[in-house]
């Protein structure tokens, strides 16, 4: 490799937290609630695990009159369903080693930024990252490369030594579109076939894969 990695950002769903049986949980209670009707198979849901609610709904042809008590009940519900999350096995391990190294550990994660917080916070993750950005009002989200260019410019580091790693093709567009590099994990929410059409310039089967590239 040309340059040396100085900042690794991580995707957080499907990438650090196996979270889908939560979100889906969490998504239905919540349609639920509202009285919402919805057609939901579990599998295509999480084929889109990482796009935005309203990308989400249109693909499904659900109508939300009210989207952001939609949100508001949604977080609600899914705090009493973290318990169907669980970290995947290795990441503590490298987080660790990367800490070690010296080297800026980032978050990027299309959830709402208080969501993201209380989640890191709820499996103890928070002391790793030297940057977290969540989705904020008037900031682009993935697969947008703005937010990635933000946290770049908030750590003070170049984006050219920067490596974006991921489960989507949200994540890969969003390193790509930036110009870091860009790495793709096939055991969260998409298949390796769907990740390779992206062409990252990395795809790992285990995140313990990373410290090897």
């Amino acid at each position: 490799m040309k340059n040396k990695i100085t900042h690794y950002c991580f995707d957080m769903d499907g990438t650090l937290i196996d979270s889908s049986k939560t979100i889906f949980n969490s998504t239905v209670l919540t349609l639920d609630k509202l009285g919402i009707s919805y057609d939901l198979n579990e599998n295509e849901f999480s084929l889109m695990i990482g796009q935005h609610f309203q990308d989400i709904f249109n693909a499904f042809d659900i109508v939300v009159p009210d989207f952001e008590k939609y949100i508001s009940e949604y977080k609600m519900i899914y705090q009493q369903q973290m318990e169907h999350s669980a970290i995947y096995a290795d990441v503590e391990e490298v987080l660790n080693h990367l800490k070690s190294k010296n080297v800026l550990i980032s978050l990027l994660t299309t959830k709402a930024q208080d969501q993201t917080e209380k989640i890191l916070d709820y499996f103890n993750l928070t002391g790793y990252f030297d940057y977290v950005m969540g989705r904020r009002d008037g900031i682009a989200h993935k697969p947008s490369p703005e937010p990635l260019k933000i946290i770049c410019n908030e750590l003070n580091t170049k984006i050219e030594t920067t490596i974006m790693i991921g489960d989507t093709e949200l994540d890969i567009r969003c390193g790509k579109g930036a110009g870091s590099l860009t790495c793709a994990v096939d055991y969260g929410y998409r298949s390796k076939e769907l990740l390779e059409i992206e062409k990252p310039d990395f795809i790992i089967s285990s995140i313990k894969e990373l410290l090897s590239l």
